[in-house]
């Protein structure tokens, strides 16, 4: 099954997003990194590192962020992984985090899980 990691400036807001998660699709394979080691607001490169760690299998893992360190950072990240599946994707955090566990739980594959990713900040609320 596609891991996710989540990515925030903010440890309790990563933690947050993932257990919404848990909700919807509770055998999702997800792992909050936010904040710095310290708790404090920031980005870690070793907390990103680890969380992809903890859930990567041969499946991949995609990795969503908030914005600006958060994404720079996955982007230094990512290059350790050379060779490994492990990408980003550029949808909004929350609801992104919810339709990709969905998607994995029920099966999707991680070309299907960033195709329908790719849709999700063009939805209409109401």
């Amino acid at each position: 099954m596609v891991g996710f990691v989540i990515v925030s400036h903010s440890e309790q807001l990563a933690r947050s997003v993932v257990e919404l998660t848990a909700l919807m699709a509770p055998d999702a394979r997800i792992a909050p990194a936010g904040g710095l080691e310290d708790g404090g607001f920031g980005t870690s490169f070793e907390k990103i590192q680890a969380a992809i760690e903890s859930v990567y299998s041969d499946d991949g893992v995609l990795v969503l962020m908030d914005m600006g360190s958060a994404v720079m950072t996955t982007e230094m990240v990512i290059e350790t992984f050379e060779g490994q599946k492990v990408e980003m994707v550029d949808c909004p955090l929350v609801e992104g985090a919810v339709v990709a566990t969905i998607d994995a739980v029920g099966g999707m594959n991680f070309e299907e899980i960033k195709a329908a990713l790719a849709l999700v900040g063009t939805q209409k609320k109401f």
